[in-house]
Order: C-alpha cells, then structure tokens, then sequence
C-alpha cells in the first residue's frame, strides 16, 4: 500500500473536542519553500500548533484560496486524523505536499481547508490510552473555537473524512458547537466494535494486529514501518519522504523529536483489544471502563441528535459492516440526512459489485463524490440559513446496476420471505414438505474468505474481490435452491436462524448468502456471523436501531452451548440490495471458521462437530427480504 492512499483515506474510529482563542495558536509564516500566498499577504499554507486547554499542542496544516481578500469571510472544512495530516517531503514545494491536491478543491470552491493531527498522534503532542477519549472529544471543540476566531472566518465550520477521521467528524458534534452546522462522515463506522472489530462477537483477529503494526510504527515516525519496507526499498522511501510533517516553526526538528517521545507512552491498544472480548471488560493495563461507548458515535446518539446538525454519509455494501451503522443511525437520529449506499470499496476509489467485470471504475468517481460532498456543504455554510430537507437513502442494487431513493428502511415492497433447509441440501419455500432430518458438519478451519474480502480492505483500502465460491463452498454445508423462474431483488437484511448442536460450547457461526449462475459460478454477497456463547438475546432497548435480535454482548450474558442440547442462534446478515436473476440459485452456506481474517472458536481443543437440525419443531432458515421481478 502506498503512503498517499494511507493518508487519504486509512481512518478507523472516532474523536471529538472544546473553546480556545486566537492567542493560543503559534501562529508563524509558511516555510521559504510555500511562498504561495494570497493577495492579502495570508500564506497559502501554514503548518502551525493549535494549544488545547491542558497545553497539548496539536499540529495542523491550513490552506487559505489564493483568492482571499481582506474583507472576504468564508467557512473552513476540517478533518482530524491520527494517520498523519501531512507528510515530511524531500525538498518540499508548495505542489507536492501530500494535501495539495485536497486543499486546491477545496480552496478553489471557497474553503478554508484545515487538517490536524490528533493528540498523541502526527507531529502533535500528548499521548492515547484508548483509541478515542474524552480529552480526544473535547479537543475537536476547541479546534473549532480556533477557526471561528480566525479573522477570514464566517464562524462556519463543517467536518468530513474517511473512516477514522470520518468518525472524528461526526464526534464533533458531540460538542455542540453552533458553528458546526453540517459534517460528512465517509466510510465510517457509527459503531466500530460490533461492525469491524468484533461483529456478532467474533473478534477480528488480522485487523488488529496489522492495524496495530500500523499505528505503532506511525506513532514512532517510522515511515519504512508504516509501509511494511527495508533494506534498499527504505532507503529509497526515505529519500522522498522523512516521515510526518513538523510544524514551520520547527527548523531543527526538536519539537517533532520531543511530540514523537511523548508516543511512546501510547497504549498497544491492538494488543488490549485482543485480551477485550465483552463490551462490559475493563480495557487494556489501566482498566479502562465504558471504553465501548466512549470508541463510538453509537455511544454519544443524543448529544449528536442535539447538535441538530445535517450528516452527509456515504457507506459500501461491502465495506466491512459499516453500512449497518449508516443504517442505524439514520433510523434512530433526526437529524437532517443523506445516506448514500453504494457498491464502493472503503473509501470510495474501487467498484465491488460482483456481477461487473473487475476493475471497473466507480459510480461515481472520485472526484464526482467529492463535488457532490461540496454541493452539501454549500447549501449548509454558505448560506443564511440552512435549507429544510428531507432525509433519505439513495442505495445501489449489485447485478442490476440501478439507484433507488427511499426516505425509509427497508424500503417498501420487500416481504420477508422464508427459505428452509431442507434434505439433499436444499433451500424450499415449502414448510409442512420438509423432510425431518438433520446435517452433520465438522467445522473445517481451513475455510476462509481470502484476503481481498469486505473485513481486510477495510484496512488496505484495496479492491474488494472475492473470487467464485464453489471450490471454498465444499469446505462449508451449503444449502441451495431451484433455478428462480424469474428475476427476484433482495434488498434489506437477512434473518438466518439457526438450530444447531455442537460438540463444543463455544464456537463461531458464519452464514454467506451467495447467487449461484447457471455455469455454476458462485458470486458472494453477504453475510452474517454470531459467537455461540453471545447468543442470549436481551428485552432491553438498543441504543440506536440494530435488525436481528438485540444482544449486549457482555460477559455477565455470556451463555455456553450444552453439548447435544439444541440451540437458537437467530440473527441478521450485512444488509444488502441485489438482482437474483431467472435461472440462477440461492445458496446459503455455513461455515465455523474464516482463517485468513477472525479468531478460531473455540480457542483450542478438539474440532467441534455440529448438526443443523431441519424439521418442523427445528426449521432451520434464511429470511429474505426480496420481491420477484
């Protein structure tokens, strides 16, 4: 992966922050090398320390239009990340800083553009126990407070970014700054615990020791680290770029120097996430409580609810689980959105809809979302007051190739229809036909789902591939229905309910929903997954919407399979939208394991052996919501 692509858009969780003065910014020139000013004498860019209130000092870069006149005020974009806001590039002009080309769109349509390193991250000082804290939330507020005391400022102020720094935006408003009257938060996860790092309770073992590697060896400035190079490759990187950006200010680079020691005191916390599994344990050495609350904008619905701020968010089919958060949030805040769900890789730079040939380009590009991000924030910041509009979702079908809009969810005309495991591993519509039986299955703990899949590009923001699944599927037990004797569209989510019993008392559940063509070809579409023991479902209200059962994943609701004994296991796959065309199957397919990507369940001992029952008191089925043609 290459670095540029990392500071564009690799950003995993969220952040927020408070007040702050003019005063309290060391507020230097541009370097002799960004001479590029404006016609008022502001420099076109300035890398600078903005002071928090503890006097942390955070590192931010602000690109000023060239255009700026004295008298002009204009709004500021911002977006606060702790995968570097800048890079340190060898000989250093104006053009080829790594935010350039960001800062000339953003400048050019007529933004303040302002990109900060986050405390204990970057250039900036301070340290990270958690992943996000309340120091964290508090400091967003402050950088705001900063930019409105600015004399080009209008005092209006939006956020945007890509995962992580996607999860800063939308923590802002936690604050509840007036000035903050609209945030874009891309590809983000609304809850980065149950849609990444450990959906259905199944810990996503790969993300965090790669993420952690990652963090680590930015947070020591090591850019041949960060990029996993050595040898003649790091040096050749290294005469490009030194690492992070220090400040103007800093000419000798002791200031940097000093910040970077101060990481040295950030927790492994990809190494505390590992020894986390319930949402009630402590977390990491200092035990930390609450931390799954405090990680999330999940935790924080009704200070973000309060700001009253409008949400511009855009979230892929198969971009790990975040587009249950967007989905989740648009049903439970009032706030004015616009969600767009399409077939995007994380980030938006790669088309994932598996029935196109590889390689196409997105719809849009790039640079046509980006516009249409831009339109959004002018109809919020530029103008008196903010427009009246109605939320809606404008959501993409794979296999089709169309766009719905839908001011609800799930949209209307999709009926749940069931499909039941029958014998001869069939999947029937048909009940009272079904032939009593039941299907043994050693979980197999070579399957996997590669390394091109939906959980690991969420971490590499590569293309999102997932090759045909009939060689994989004869690891799994797969059930499969009749060719469909006309098109039929899914679009919702699945209820996979299950009635196993297993050898083991723990263990994981995976379910594919997949489209079988008449070649045979096997294309992935979604799925779903449960940790046995997180089973238990709870009568209490979740704290935003969720669509399957409700359970709190905690430890004290910890319940064990008995060996022999049939158990429940009911809940939602990834939500989805697809063309099932006439003449293809539906195949669901379970596995116990996805080596390439979560932990193994359980942890040791002997393989577990499960059976799926299939009668009339144990029907095991798939829920679909889909509608025929």
């Amino acid at each position: 992966m290459v670095i540029w692509a990392l500071v564009y858009s690799k950003n995993k969780l969220g952040l927020a922050i408070m007040s702050l003065t003019l005063s309290s910014v060391i507020f230097l020139g541009a370097s002799p090398s960004q001479k590029n000013t404006a016609a008022t004498g502001y420099p076109r860019l300035q890398s600078i320390y903005i002071k928090m209130r503890d006097g942390v000092r955070l590192a931010a870069d602000l690109w000023l239009p060239t255009t700026l006149s004295k008298s002009q005020k204009i709004p500021t974009i911002m977006r606060c990340t702790r995968y570097w806001r800048a890079q340190d590039i060898v000989g250093g002009a104006l053009e080829n800083d790594s935010n350039y080309e960001k800062a000339k769109v953003f400048n050019e349509n007529g933004y303040a553009f302002l990109m900060v390193d986050i405390r204990g991250t970057g250039a900036s000082f301070g340290n990270k126990a958690v992943v996000i804290s309340e120091e964290d939330i508090k400091d967003l507020g402050e950088i705001v407070d900063w930019v409105v005391a600015q004399p080009w400022s209008n005092r209006k102020v939006g956020a945007y970014g890509v995962s992580y720094s996607g999860n800063t935006a939308e923590m802002l408003l936690i604050n509840k700054r007036s000035a903050v009257s609209a945030v874009a938060p891309l590809f983000n996860d609304f809850n980065s615990i149950d849609h990444l790092a450990y959906p259905g309770g199944v810990f996503l073992s790969f993300f965090a020791d790669m993420w952690g590697r990652y963090i680590a060896a930015l947070d020591s400035n090591d850019i041949c680290g960060a990029e996993g190079v050595s040898g003649i490759d790091c040096q050749q990187l290294t005469k490009k770029i030194r690492g992070v950006k220090p400040v103007d200010e800093d000419k000798d680079r002791k200031l940097l120097a000093e910040a970077i020691a101060q990481h040295r005191t950030n927790a492994e916390i990809h190494e505390a996430a590992r020894q986390w599994e319930f949402h009630d344990d402590p977390f990491g050495p200092e035990r930390i409580q609450n931390v799954y609350s405090m990680s999330n904008p999940s935790g924080y619905v009704k200070e973000i609810e309060t700001s009253g701020s409008a949400l511009f968010v855009r979230v892929g089919w198969l971009d790990a689980a975040t587009v249950n958060g967007a989905l989740g949030r648009f049903l439970t805040i009032d706030n004015p959105q616009k969600l767009i769900i399409g077939a995007w890789s994380h980030g938006g730079a790669y088309d994932t809809d598996p029935f196109l040939q590889l390689d196409q380009p997105p719809k849009p590009n790039l640079e046509k979302q980006n516009m249409e991000m831009i339109d959004f924030f002018d109809d919020y910041l530029k103008t008196g007051a903010p427009p009246i509009t109605k939320s809606s979702i404008t959501y993409y079908t794979m296999g089709a190739g169309t766009w719905s809009t839908t001011e609800g969810w799930p949209p209307l005309g999709f009926p749940h229809i069931d499909w039941y495991f029958d014998s001869g591993r069939k999947l029937v519509q048909n009940l009272p036909q079904l032939q009593s039986g039941s299907d043994k299955y050693t979980v197999n703990y070579e399957a996997t789902t590669g390394q091109t899949n939906r959980w690991y590009t969420n971490m590499t923001d590569g293309d999102v591939v997932y090759p045909d699944r009939a060689e994989e599927d004869k690891k799994l037990l797969s059930y499969t229905s009749d060719p469909l004797g006309q098109d039929a569209t899914i679009t919702g989510h699945p209820i996979i309910t299950l009635y196993v019993t297993s050898t083991a008392e723990d263990g994981a559940f995976f379910v594919y929903l997949e489209d079988v063509d008449e070649s045979g070809k096997v294309r992935y579409i979604t799925e779903g997954q449960l940790r046995a023991i997180c089973r238990k479902t709870s009568s209490h209200e979740p704290p935003y919407k969720i669509f399957g059962p409700y359970r709190t994943f905690k430890r004290i609701d910890i319940l064990p399979l008995v060996p022999n004994q049939v158990a429940e296991l009911t809940f939602d796959l990834w939500a989805t939208s697809v063309l099932i065309k006439k003449g293809h199957r539906i195949r669901i397919a379970v596995a116990g394991a996805d080596k390439d990507n979560f932990a193994r369940y359980p942890r040791n001992g002997t393989v577990p052996i499960i059976s799926i029952e299939r009668n009339k008191k144990f029907p095991s089925k798939i829920m679909l919501p889909m509608k025929n043609l």
